[in-house]
């Protein structure tokens, strides 16, 4: 017998001064010769766009990535993906996607675990910037997207996830996570509709 039932939930939309959270679009996730990475072609492109809407519209634009400085730095989180041990200061695969276009004005996240607002400044500069909600994306869909898109919930943000600017190196994990996402925590949305939300 099917005993689901769904929860009443409410789109929210975007507030009056949104930001983008641009998380770990860096090479060792969208370069398949790195066992961290996938094809994120589309998913890069769909960033490209929202990127240049956001500073088109002089709206704040936060990139994410991780980078290990020290051996003990999440170390259970480095023993349980050995994977992880790649992203080094030194590493090439900590760099961002040469295709985004970066700009000077752009605030750049180091993160040792898989939120952006885990042990970091991202709060408190969001505050500072008097920002109200959140466009969420990059990769992983099921890891560091849906840990950061929880948490800017938690935080008390609205969230957006544009479906088209997120990628799982799973398919299967990306399409449950985008699930539950809209049902819990944030809205899912398509790419046009989330720059829609901006104008």
């Amino acid at each position: 017998m099917d005993n689901e039932r769904s929860l009443e939930r409410r789109a929210l939309g975007l507030g009056a001064k949104p930001a983008l959270v641009v998380v770990d679009i860096v090479k060792g996730f969208t370069d398949p010769d790195c066992p961290l990475g996938t094809e994120a072609t589309d998913v890069v492109e769909a960033n490209v766009r929202l990127m240049d809407e956001f500073h088109s519209r002089k709206l704040p634009v936060f990139l994410t990535t991780v980078i290990f400085r020290h051996r003990d730095h999440a170390r259970v989180f480095r023993n349980r993906l050995p994977a992880l041990e790649l992203l080094t200061p030194e590493s090439p695969w900590v760099t961002f996607d040469p295709r985004l276009p970066i700009m000077d004005s752009d605030y750049i996240v180091e993160k040792l675990h898989a939120s952006s607002f885990h042990g970091t400044s991202l709060d408190t500069q969001l505050q500072q910037l008097e920002v109200d909600s959140l466009v969420v994306t990059g990769l992983t869909t099921s890891g560091c997207v849906r840990a950061t898109a929880v948490d800017g919930l938690q935080y008390g943000y609205r969230v957006v996830v544009p479906r088209q600017a997120v990628g799982d190196r799973n398919g299967s994990a990306h399409k449950a996570n985008l699930y539950d996402l809209n049902a819990k925590y944030a809205d899912v949305v398509e790419l046009e509709t989330a720059i829609g939300m901006l104008a």
